[in-house]
């Protein structure tokens, strides 16, 4: 009988295997000191199969950005969405839209392992350029995704001291970058959150008239 579409095949599960087994090992070990070998040990597959799939280990790698770019994506996309659902205010949505992120990051009980990112920007010499520039081709979406949250703020409120929907967006992904490492480094799964609620009480302060 054949598989319906809405099913994934035994290869594209074997895929996905590949690809989730690979990534806590580039996120710890990075991409260098992750072997092929180390990923077969793991998935108890063999080299056969892992090339069934992957051409080679260049391969694996942009297949790796682009799950991590488009997971990444789609979870934030959703906290848009279900913030816009509950208000028309861009203050407001936006607010939400915070305040469900941090929901997301409090309910974990351990650190977010790390991201894709900034493990392969490290190590960026060691692949084909096109893969950096995808990796900053989806830092750019992610980026807009917010910055067009705060130009609809800009467009109804005078902040109290300049600011662009840019340098907004800029300031909310160092914040998320830079408490991915700090959250791992003290092993402290609200890290990220707290920030995140500080960022949105600078949002108020900016933004709200007495």
């Amino acid at each position: 009988m054949p598989a319906s579409s809405a099913t994934p095949t035994k290869g594209k599960r074997t895929r996905e295997r590949i690809l989730e087994t690979t990534e806590p090992m580039v996120l710890q070990r990075g991409f260098v000191g992750t072997s092929i070998d180390d990923i077969l040990k793991a998935t108890g597959l063999t080299k056969g199969a892992f090339f069934n799939h992957f051409a080679s280990k260049a391969e694996l790698a942009r297949a790796l950005v682009e799950r991590y770019a488009h997971n990444d994506y789609v979870l934030f996309e959703r906290f848009a969405q279900a913030a816009d659902a509950q208000s028309d205010d861009p203050l407001e949505t936006t607010m939400i839209f915070l305040r469900l992120f941090e929901d997301f990051l409090e309910a974990l009980e351990e650190p977010l392992p790390g991201c894709v990112f900034a493990a392969y920007t490290y190590e960026s010499q060691q692949f084909d350029p096109s893969i950096p520039q995808f990796i900053a081709t989806s830092f750019r979406r992610w980026s807009a995704l917010y910055e067009v949250k705060f130009a609809a703020i800009l467009s109804q409120r005078t902040p109290r001291l300049p600011a662009t929907a840019q340098e907004l967006a800029e300031m909310m992904m160092a914040i998320i970058e830079g408490g991915l490492i700090l959250s791992r480094v003290y092993h402290d799964p609200a890290y990220i959150a707290r920030q995140s609620r500080q960022f949105r009480q600078y949002l108020q302060l900016l933004f709200e008239t007495d």
